[in-house]
């Protein structure tokens, strides 16, 4: 498997910030949902340094918005950066909203989404 190589990434955000990063896009995903006629793309990069950032862009029908969040994980805590703002808590509160999120009772769902943010940060 080849990876594709680390490219410039710079985006401006809503909140007024630039984020500035070198990086590889890791995945993405489009949806559109008819009833609000709103298209959302997420995408999801993995940094030089292993951090994530993630991209989530919305139009709904006309107006547009932009945020991303970079996702640092160092030990037990994980760090969130807005490009304005940062927000530090425990990796375990992270994989509880994980949990609520996906509808996961625990088991191999969460086990293998921890292991995944774990091992792209590593």
């Amino acid at each position: 498997m080849t990876l594709e190589p680390m490219e410039r990434i710079a985006l401006e955000l809503d909140n007024g910030a630039h984020f500035d990063f070198l990086g590889r896009l890791f995945s993405e995903a489009v949806w559109y949902d008819e009833d609000s006629g709103t298209v959302s793309h997420h995408r999801l990069y993995v940094t030089e340094s292993r951090e994530q950032v993630y991209v989530l862009q919305r139009d709904a029908r006309g107006v547009q918005s932009r945020r991303a969040y970079r996702v640092t994980v160092c030990g037990e805590r994980c760090e969130i950066f807005d490009g304005c703002s940062v927000m530090e808590m425990p990796l375990e509160l992270i994989m509880l909203g994980l949990k609520a999120l996906c509808g996961a009772e625990g088991g191999m769902a969460l086990e293998q989404a921890e292991e995944m943010l774990r091992a792209a940060s590593c």
